[in-house]
């Protein structure tokens, strides 16, 4: 559905811009955007690869294990259906911490593998369960220290002070989570109820 999505918008880009006689000035922002998209990827490679490197550096310093012991408390009142030792506990604290660090793209396998370990859990295997349901607004709402992303592509588009955003990004991602975290709760005691 995106890729026909996305082709719609090219083409009708193409369109106005013939028909605007800017023909041009598409085919020269197709040029650039190209040549930006390849400069932000690779800047943003660099940024990913720091810091996925110190994720296993703390996973393998043992700082993981206890910020994931840490987060338990928090992963009971959450996800209160998923036994205690399962693996999905480990997963979905690792994509917390990884989110709250602002890599989402380094938090991207582990959710993955929390959905895995989520679905294996599901009795109902055609209906999303109240847990996978939880994990993903969570995921979405995203709390976050320190946004790596939108730093980098601050960084990347000229601003001044890429890290500016940090008090506003908090606040923001702070006010998501907690409306996530409230929306989950109401969602799971209203279909229990049922």
């Amino acid at each position: 559905m995106l890729n026909y999505l996305w082709g719609f918008m090219i083409v009708i880009g193409i369109i106005v811009g013939v028909l605007n006689g800017k023909i041009d000035d598409v085919s020269t922002a197709s040029i650039n955007s190209a040549k930006e998209a390849i400069t932000l990827c690779i800047t943003m490679l660099g940024i990913m690869s720091l810091w996925t490197g110190i994720m296993q550096v703390a996973k393998a310093t043992g700082i993981m294990d206890a910020l994931t012991k840490a987060l338990n408390p928090i992963l009971r009142l959450l996800f209160p259906d998923i036994p205690k030792d399962h693996p999905a506990n480990e997963y979905i604290a690792s994509n917390m911490i990884a989110n709250i660090l602002g890599l989402g793209w380094a938090a991207t396998p582990m959710g993955l593998k929390a959905m895995g370990e989520l679905q294996k859990l599901n009795k109902n295997g055609e209906t999303a369960s109240c847990d996978m349901c939880t994990f993903l607004i969570i995921n979405i709402s995203s709390l976050q220290l320190i946004p790596v992303n939108i730093i980098a592509y601050r960084s990347q588009y000229g601003s001044i002070s890429p890290t500016e955003i940090l008090g506003s990004a908090l606040v923001a991602t702070t006010i998501s989570t907690i409306a996530g975290i409230i929306f989950s709760v109401a969602a799971r005691k209203l279909s229990k109820s049922k």
